[in-house]
């Protein structure tokens, strides 16, 4: 019987005839907040401010093995509110979720850590954010929809051609073989 417990298990029982389980399978484990830092700095005069926060937005993925079949994934976000007066606030997030891959290519698993689980976390730490900024004393930031999966097929061609100078520039070297 399946343990309802694990999510790489597949209703599906059928194996191949030699029983083993051999079946491409991802999926979430767990998800949650791992760092969170949410500062006020001039509070409360910067209640009284009236022109409008540039907002400075940075995210980063991470992806750290756990075990062989266990991942976890790190949607990092920071978010820095400045006006003229000075800053209005600062908030850090690491949202993480724990990923189970079995039986996937080593390119598609590293699309899925890199491309695919963070489009799953990121509605979650979206919202964190929008309560963070709420919570802070200011209107909810809601961040705009990110395309992940097209930030890393541009991030593997930007490697691609980047290896390919450097193989470029290293067959043209003083002593290379062109």
């Amino acid at each position: 019987m399946a343990d309802e417990g694990d999510v790489l298990t597949d209703l599906n029982n059928q194996t191949n005839g030699n029983g083993a389980d051999n079946r491409p399978t991802a999926g979430f484990i767990t998800q949650y907040i791992k760092d969170l830092s949410v500062e006020n700095p001039n509070s409360p005069s910067s209640f009284q401010w009236q022109d409008a926060p540039k907002i400075d937005l940075q995210f980063n993925i991470g992806a750290n093995s756990v075990n062989e079949e266990v991942s976890e994934v790190e949607l990092k976000i920071n978010v820095t509110a400045i006006c003229d007066a000075g800053q209005l606030y600062v908030i850090e997030l690491v949202y993480a979720g724990l990923v189970g891959i079995r039986n996937l290519p080593e390119d598609q698993a590293h699309m899925f850590l890199f491309a695919e689980a963070p489009r799953i976390l990121f509605p979650f730490a979206r919202r964190v954010v929008s309560d963070a900024t709420r919570d802070l004393g200011f209107q909810p930031l809601m961040i705009d929809p990110i395309d992940f999966n097209g930030l890393y097929l541009q991030r593997l061609q930007e490697k691609q051609q980047e290896d390919a100078a450097g193989a470029a520039a290293a067959g043209s070297a003083p002593g290379g073989n062109a």
